[in-house]
């Protein structure tokens, strides 16, 4: 690669985000984005390269705390505005990205690297396995019923205002309490709860502004939705659709009553559903699934910056005791024999001179990591080997989440 690779300066952050606008379509992001984007810009933790004024590749990292099985939060580096310029492909701008990016993420300790991918097949080769998935549906309301869950008609519903702080901060308080309870959520630092927030008239595709209605009980906030109307009708009426943008709720009453509100909204025959997680509870409340049109799609794409720390930092649903052969040939120092020994109480992970019980590369410990991908079913890709009987269902079964991992939101 020619080219000077250096860390951000602020005052190239105009230059450098348009490189990262031309080579996603050239479409300008609407002012408020762009503000708010450039206020959570790390740059001492973004990269550019430059060919004299010439900015011709880009990439940064946000400082992350990443929820994991069991609860805790392990810092990650959150990789984002990755883009290199049309005129630059095939010059290996990208893989000297990623590698200055990868030996910085270690250099801050951080065990995790996490990113959503524009193209899947692009970060692989670097070690990333998705770890996360996202279901989209479109419920047809006209013909699908919800079941009855006890306690869903003592909530208080009330519509609120998404630009009022006092809602903003009862939807964030419902947001932070749910982190730990789900692998793969991201606990928010300053600024970001800004984001689910966000509502550029340029990116409402002729659907309402942002509303937003809570769920209340005892005069507390139990639960929030925010979504969006989009008019519409034909010759046998209105036929509008609710786009659901964010939804949380502290138990099942809640989630129950905001979920009926949602289907019922007037003047409105679909609900468009966007990045929930796999196991998501309405599915086991509609009448019918086949009218819910449900879709996946890859979310969290995760990689594994040092082994050992990354699965010491995490606990284990069943306990654990295997030798792990892993190959990363980007990352070198990750390579070779490690033992996990770990619980539901902690675990820790060293390197060993023990035979190898399971033959993996680092980019399956990270599609496994959050307990979402199952190894027995990357095993049977042929992508885990098993060198002692036993070992892969031992840690299957410790790796594995009791409910899926989710992010709730991009970065």
């Amino acid at each position: 690669m020619t080219g000077d690779l250096r860390v951000l300066r602020p005052a190239e952050w105009d230059r450098w985000f348009g490189v990262l606008e031309l080579a996603f379509g050239g479409v300008p992001a609407a002012p408020a984005e762009r503000e708010l984007w450039q206020a959570l810009t790390e740059h001492e933790r973004s990269l550019g390269v430059w060919e004299g004024d010439d900015c011709v590749g880009t990439a940064g990292a946000f400082s992350f705390r990443l929820s994991t099985p069991g609860g805790a939060l392990v810092p990650a580096a959150g990789v984002t505005m990755v883009s290199v310029a049309s005129t630059h492909r095939r010059r290996g701008v990208l893989t000297s990205m990623m590698r200055r990016q990868l030996d910085d993420v270690r250099a801050w300790g951080e065990p995790l690297a996490v990113l959503t991918a524009s193209e899947p097949a692009i970060y692989g080769r670097f070690g990333y396995g998705i770890a996360t998935w996202q279901l989209s549906a479109d419920i047809d309301t006209d013909r699908v019923r919800l079941a009855e869950v006890p306690g869903a008609g003592e909530l208080r519903l009330r519509l609120a205002q998404p630009a009022d702080p006092a809602v903003r901060a009862e939807c964030e308080a419902v947001y932070a309490a749910e982190v730990a309870g789900r692998p793969g959520m991201l606990a928010r630092r300053p600024g970001w709860e800004r984001l689910p927030f966000l509502d550029p008239p340029e990116d409402r595709g002729g659907a309402s502004p942002l509303q937003c209605v809570l769920a209340g009980r005892d005069g507390r906030t139990a639960g929030y939705a925010l979504f969006r109307i989009k008019p519409s009708s034909d010759e046998a009426g209105p036929d509008g659709t609710v786009a659901l943008e964010h939804l949380g709720a502290l138990d099942p009453a809640a989630y129950a009553a905001l979920w009926r509100f949602l289907c019922g909204v007037d003047l409105t025959s679909t609900v468009h559903v966007r990045n929930r997680p796999v196991d998501d509870a309405w599915q086991h409340l509609v009448s019918d699934i086949r009218r819910c049109r449900v879709r996946l799609q890859d979310s969290l794409h995760l990689r594994l910056v040092e082994v050992g720390a990354a699965l010491s930092a995490r606990t284990y649903r069943t306990p654990v005791d295997v030798v792990f052969e892993v190959a990363d040939d980007f990352c070198p120092w990750n390579a070779g024999r490690w033992r996990l020994t770990g619980d539901a109480k902690g675990a820790s992970c060293e390197r060993t001179e023990d035979p190898a019980e399971l033959s993996l590369t680092v980019r399956e410990l990270g599609a496994a990591y959050l307990g979402g991908v199952p190894l027995t079913s990357l095993a049977a890709a042929g992508r885990v080997r098993e060198l002692r009987e036993g070992a892969l269902a031992e840690a299957s079964s410790a790796f594995g989440s009791d409910v899926a991992p989710w992010l709730p939101h991009g970065f």
